[in-house]
């Protein structure tokens, strides 16, 4: 009962191994290595890229998994618009040669990273999976690609997959031996915490004019080991049942730019260097996730709160293993 983490390398998909070992999960890491780190992966290690299609297929044929958690993708809204065609090779073709590799090698359960980007600007506070998933960057629209060519599998009988819409994933391992570490950072609270620590240019806070109590975004951020803890209860949902979900993954509470920045400085015991700027094209006023699906279908309730985010990524990027 081998289970595949592809993107294991990963942020969090190197969380999701480590809940696996502790759990008692035998695992196997296929990653290509281009943004993962080694040094994150305690497990077997197959050094292998999804749009190489026939090394795929004999990679899954040796391991043949009994489930597979696809974390890998381009993941960077900005360089997507950019790069379109390297989003729709890397998350699209990438996926349907996975759906392929499956299939040759008997695998029919699987676990996808999707992501609330599927979503584009919302039309609620609050959003949950009957939203219209109309995404506004090459990026969402590559999962929503992925999502539709999962569901149609699903629906034809040869796959059984959950989709789970992230919202915004941050924290640390509570050990301090798995964190954040992208090149470039994108993410608020990490870039907050290294521009704390003089790691990197002061923080740029875009927009202080939208319709929210202080006059910045509001985000729904979600621990990564609430997130691998939610992989976790997937993969038993589907030893036990077949066909097609997609579920959001958020906390259902959401927290401004300010107020993240305002806890950062609580726990650094230091204020976040910080200039503001002019809005960015695209970033809505507002992204929260209704968690009803999660806690109906999965029985998932996220443990950890904000400061539990901020103090375990605090302790991750005071003294980062890699």
């Amino acid at each position: 009962m081998t289970a595949l983490v592809i993107g294991g390398a990963g942020y969090i998909g190197s969380h999701m191994v480590r809940w696996l070992t502790e759990h008692g999960e035998p695992c196997v890491v296929l990653d290509n290595l281009s943004t993962g780190h080694p040094e994150a992966v305690n497990v077997p290690l197959v050094r292998c890229d999804l749009r190489d299609a026939g090394a795929l297929r004999d990679a899954l044929i040796q391991i043949r998994p009994s489930i597979v958690f696809h974390f890998a993708a381009l993941a960077l809204v900005g360089e997507s618009v950019q790069q379109p065609l390297a989003y729709y090779e890397n998350n699209f073709l990438g996926t349907l040669n996975l759906v392929k590799a499956m299939h040759a090698a008997d695998t029919r359960r699987l676990v996808f990273s999707s992501t609330c980007a599927v979503y584009g600007v919302p039309g609620s506070d609050v959003i949950d999976e009957a939203h219209a998933r109309n995404p506004i960057n090459p990026y969402g629209a590559s999962k929503l690609a992925c999502e539709n060519l999962l569901e149609d599998f699903a629906r034809a009988g040869d796959l059984s997959v959950v989709a789970l819409r992230y919202f915004n994933a941050a924290g640390a391992h509570s050990s301090g031996e798995l964190g954040e570490s992208h090149e470039p950072e994108t993410h608020l609270i990490p870039n907050a915490l290294r521009a704390v620590l003089g790691q990197a240019k002061e923080l740029t806070v875009f927009g202080q004019d939208y319709p929210t109590p202080d006059g910045t975004c509001i985000r729904d951020y979600i621990h990564v080991e609430d997130l691998a803890q939610a992989h976790g209860v997937a993969m038993q949902w589907l030893r036990n049942h077949d066909g097609w979900q997609a579920i959001n993954l958020g906390t259902e509470l959401g927290t401004s730019v300010i107020q993240v920045l305002r806890r950062v400085a609580e726990i650094a015991g230091r204020a976040v260097p910080h200039v503001l700027a002019e809005r960015r094209h695209g970033d809505p006023p507002k992204l929260v996730a209704s968690a009803a699906k999660a806690r109906d279908i999965l029985g998932w309730i996220p443990a950890h709160d904000l400061d539990s985010i901020v103090q375990s990524a605090w302790r991750w990027h005071q003294a980062p293993r890699y």
